[in-house]
């Protein structure tokens, strides 16, 4: 007898989040369709996000350091120069490498794959449209993972040249003599950090009065600092209102809040040869007719969903950037997991307390877990440990020995409530903190623990011996 549908499950996007449950699926025996929108797979993560973005920040970085620090440590380089054809041509050639590994994994997963937009037609049944034509597929079980887009202010407009999005901002052609950048969140700090690196001059217009709204304020502060001494402007308090442009060029307008009078000032005008909006993003639900599924979304767009990801449609289920939580490639791929094994009667579970959030300028910030400012507004009772790199041997021999560990941790038990990271290869040190955190782990844990030497994850052990006033190299 002839099965009564097509798929047993039919994943709709190809991020992070979609081609990682799309595999997982498979692997757990379940006939699977991705479909995908774009020729490449991968998402915005991949095509337009994460991998780009990292590309020009890791080689920019290189540029500064060979540019500026190599001859303090006994290098010389001569006219150092950045071929900014070259740096895009790349950029592109890791994108292309890494599309091409998904859909390896998809062929040697037996996941196939549609090109062409989703649209649902029933709870049951989407309608999957290209150019060259219609399609109606039927599954068992539907997974939205179609991620998020950038948001637009009302005035300011993209137009994809003068005043764009991130998407835009991994591929200009040229370098901007002036770049204004609304948003000081992480895709803010990254893309200014690569443009002032190339030449740009920037400055960044934030509403709140502090970069990275919801990171530990002190690190915020920290990375503030760093970035000026770097290049960048900051003005605070303070919207963008509008954009002008005239014979002298284009003109950002901004009123800054006074924070003594809380009232909003004269408005000021930033002259920029390019404005990127940073603002932050939102859930894409694009042409999928959720209402033909009897699908539900929460005031903000994001689809509604349950403990086990299944929205108000039994049989489909959503995750990543689409659903509420932060919009993290990495939390798209947990959740992705989870969602197809609980749908095969597995335990899938995301720890959201455990998930990382990183930026990656440099020195890079990485942290987990609660803020300082989280446990004081919950009443909760925390001891601190902090350990500046400037103490770190393997920092000292790098180079690169500017910024802090810091952990919290709860006053009677000692159980790591939250580690933030402000330094080199902060990306990867708080892979740790991580597991500590997921196993429950108390600073004396981690301080009782050898760590090699030198190294830097040397740091991280001696804040967590600072909890409690024991360190060793400071």
């Amino acid at each position: 007898m002839a099965k009564a549908t097509d798929f047993d499950l039919v994943v709709i996007g190809s991020g992070p989040g979609g081609y990682t449950a799309a595999i997982r699926a498979a692997q757990l025996g379940m006939k699977v369709l991705c479909v995908e929108k774009e020729p490449k797979l991968g998402g915005t993560c991949l095509r337009v996000g994460c991998i780009p973005s990292k590309t020009l920040l890791e080689t920019t970085e290189k540029f500064v350091t060979a540019r500026d620090r190599f001859s303090r440590i006994g290098i010389k380089c001569d006219n150092v120069a950045m071929d900014l054809p070259v740096l895009m041509a790349r950029k592109e050639k890791v994108v292309d490498t890494l599309a091409t590994g998904i859909a390896g994994l998809f062929k040697k997963n037996k996941v196939e794959r549609m090109l062409g937009t989703a649209s649902f037609t029933g709870s049951k049944t989407i309608k999957v449209t290209s150019t060259s034509g219609e399609k109606s597929i039927s599954a068992e079980k539907f997974l939205i993972a179609t991620g998020s887009v950038p948001i637009e202010l009302p005035n300011l407009k993209f137009d994809g040249k003068k005043i764009i999005s991130s998407d835009q901002a991994i591929a200009l052609d040229r370098v901007p003599e002036k770049m204004v950048v609304i948003g000081a969140g992480a895709i803010g700090l990254e893309l200014s950090s690569v443009w002032s690196r190339l030449g740009a001059k920037v400055t960044v217009l934030e509403i709140y009065h502090t970069t990275l709204p919801g990171a530990d304020e002190e690190m915020s502060k920290l990375m503030e600092k760093t970035l000026r001494e770097q290049g960048i402007a900051f003005h605070f308090a303070s919207q963008a209102t509008g954009i002008k442009e005239d014979k002298t060029g284009l003109k950002v307008r901004f009123a800054a809040k006074d924070a003594k009078a809380g009232a909003a000032a004269a408005e000021t005008e930033l002259p920029a040869d390019v404005v990127l909006v940073a603002v932050g993003r939102k859930a894409y639900t694009g042409e999928l007719n959720l209402a033909a599924a009897g699908v539900q979304t929460d005031s903000r767009g994001r689809i509604t969903i349950n403990h086990a990801f299944q929205t108000t449609a039994a049989d489909i289920f959503a995750i990543g950037d689409v659903v509420a939580g932060p919009m993290l490639a990495h939390k798209a791929e947990e959740e992705g997991v989870a969602a197809v094994e609980l749908m095969a009667g597995k335990a899938g579970h995301v720890d959201y307390n455990t998930i990382p959030l990183v930026v990656y300028t440099a020195p890079e910030l990485a942290w987990v877990g609660k803020t300082q400012e989280e446990l004081t507004t919950q009443g909760v009772k925390f001891r601190t440990g902090k350990f500046r790199f400037t103490a770190n041997a393997r920092a000292l021999c790098m180079d690169e020995a500017h910024g802090v560990v810091k952990i919290l941790a709860d006053e009677h038990s000692d159980r790591v409530l939250g580690v933030h990271i402000l330094g080199p290869q902060a990306s990867s040190l708080i892979a740790e903190a991580v597991m500590a955190m997921a196993m429950g782990a108390s600073s004396e844990d981690i301080a009782r623990t050898c760590h090699a030497h030198p190294s830097l994850p040397e740091a991280v052990r001696e804040a967590a011996l600072a909890v409690e006033g024991r360190m060793i190299n400071s």
